[in-house]
């Protein structure tokens, strides 16, 4: 009985934790019409919040529009909708970032409209054998580093910069509107999520650095912690700076209390970034950073 009821509790606290970041930035009811928006971040390229909380981004061209992250059937549906409220153009493409179920649901509501889903071919893969209930396979699967779709006047660069958080983690560049399309690997105004699951924190960093020489101004993540109003309008270069400056931020202060002489088991509890700590889930939030990041040194990354 005792078994059964730990389980239990586990996986109602998952649960009630995924829940809680589904909704953080706003956390709108699914019937909160308000939290639903969309925004011209640059010509032609729109941001768009549904009411799950997450941010999606669509580009409409001449021929045809391309949607970026699909995250469940009832946000492709709303998206859809944003779409229709901007354009008449078919749905050609459908891009999902990574294979995590989150945000590579919801495909098939896109390939009804019309549109080939896109994923790379590390995150297809786990997604075939690790199907979810609202998840569908992809119409086109890529390989490699890098490949580029042409629609209309724009090329939609498709960078894949190894491993970092998930399988297959792709960023989506338009350089001609120099706007990027980031899956969380970039949360304004919020230290890492929880105990940073399925991340690999050093390439992770990587990633981060390349993501610099990568040709966007402004860019939409899928999660974003700024006031709303800031919020739908995207995040920029900065933001990639600043989540890069934490992750190293955060290992130089757990090193400092290793000089101190602090036992291990206790500097999650006592390690402190004061320098973030406007941020959103700084209490609750850093330790568990801050007990991943030992466990890395200690057992090896991801």
């Amino acid at each position: 009985m005792y078994k059964i009821f730990r389980v239990t509790a586990v996986a109602l606290a998952a649960v009630a934790l995924l829940a809680g970041f589904a909704g953080n930035t706003y956390a709108a009811s699914e019937g909160d019409s308000d939290s639903v928006s969309t925004h011209e971040v640059a010509p032609g390229v729109f941001s768009f919040l549904s009411d799950s909380g997450y941010h999606s981004m669509f580009v409409v061209t001449d021929d045809g529009v391309a949607a970026f992250e699909t995250v469940n059937s009832k946000h492709s549906l709303q998206m859809l909708k944003a779409i229709r409220a901007v354009t008449d153009k078919p749905v050609k493409y459908a891009l999902q970032t990574h294979n995590h179920w989150d945000h590579a649901s919801g495909g098939m509501i896109m390939q009804k409209a019309g549109a080939q889903t896109v994923m790379h071919k590390l995150a297809a893969d786990w997604l075939a054998v690790n199907p979810g209930r609202d998840t569908s396979p992809p119409d086109m699967v890529w390989e490699g580093a890098r490949k580029d779709i042409a629609l209309g006047d724009v090329t939609i660069q498709m960078h894949h910069l190894g491993l970092s958080h998930g399988l297959g983690m792709a960023v989506f560049v338009i350089p001609e509107r120099r706007v990027a399309y980031i899956g969380d690997l970039v949360t304004p105004n919020r230290v890492m999520f929880s105990i940073v699951p399925d991340f690999n924190i050093t390439e992770w960093e990587r990633t981060l650095v390349e993501m610099m020489e990568l040709e966007f101004d402004v860019a939409v993540c899928s999660h974003n912690d700024l006031p709303a109003e800031e919020a739908i309008k995207g995040c920029t270069m900065d933001h990639v700076k600043e989540e890069h400056a934490f992750i190293g931020d955060l290992r130089n202060a757990i090193f400092a209390e290793f000089k101190k002489g602090t036992p291990p088991f206790k500097i999650p509890s006592v390690v402190e970034l004061p320098q973030y700590s406007h941020w959103n889930h700084y209490k609750d939030w850093l330790p568990l950073n801050a007990q991943r990041m030992l466990l890395d040194m200690w057992m090896g990354p991801y």
